[in-house]
């Protein structure tokens, strides 16, 4: 009888996944596919705007207590040259490097902390469905390094809430390095994407470097 309920259950979460339009099962713990076949997986659904605000994903907390928040942890993170840490996390004598445009920066006023998926663009895929508390994690998301990125400021602020059919980064060496980004995160989140969206990603991963993407589901 056991035998029997586990495999319904395995039967029925196949069935779940390919609904989804997932190739791993739904209760996969991590994900590993080609690009190109991690594109084709991601579902498709429209977007829904209705709702959203950015206070509905609080960001920048500081999750260990350590005194510095998560701008600041990513900052730590991803400095070619670290930083000297002072008191309330101040930053200094550090320089990061903004692979969107190719742009080295030594003053943390010039980096904005990038969400590799727009907030307004999770909200749309997904997010608007999630409790307060598992946005504010996908707004924290320190656990994969591809979720959040430092990068150049007014390059952050052109890009906005864009998705891949409407932006890409400037320096066209780092496009399908962000496009692998941008596949993981929706992976690992378990998000949607729109038809336009799946499109233009089709057409990068088809040119793309042939790649894998990894990613830890994240709960």
């Amino acid at each position: 009888m056991t035998r029997i309920l586990r495999a319904t259950a395995i039967s029925l979460a196949a069935i779940l996944a390919a609904t989804l339009g997932l190739t791993q099962p739904a209760w996969a713990a991590s994900y590993s596919a080609s690009l190109t076949s991690a594109v084709a997986s991601l579902p498709v659904a429209s977007e829904v705007r209705t709702g959203y605000s950015r206070d509905l994903f609080p960001h920048w907390i500081d999750a260990d207590g350590d005194g510095c928040n998560t701008r600041n942890d990513v900052l730590i993170a991803e400095a070619t040259t670290k930083p000297t840490i002072g008191s309330g996390c101040a930053l200094s004598g550090g320089r990061w490097y903004s692979y969107y445009d190719n742009a080295s920066w030594t003053l943390t006023g010039d980096l904005d902390i990038d969400h590799m998926v727009p907030l307004a663009e999770a909200w749309d895929s997904g997010a608007r469905n999630w409790t307060t508390s598992r946005r504010q994690s996908y707004a924290n998301d320190l656990g994969d390094s591809r979720a959040l990125a430092a990068v150049t400021d007014n390059v952050n602020q052109a890009k906005g809430d864009q998705d891949p059919a409407t932006w890409m980064p400037p320096y066209a060496s780092a496009r399908c390095r962000y496009i692998n980004e941008w596949v993981a995160v929706k992976i690992r989140w378990r998000l949607t994407v729109d038809s336009g969206e799946k499109s233009a990603l089709t057409s990068w991963a088809n040119n793309c470097p042939s790649a894998t993407i990894s990613v830890t589901y994240a709960y």
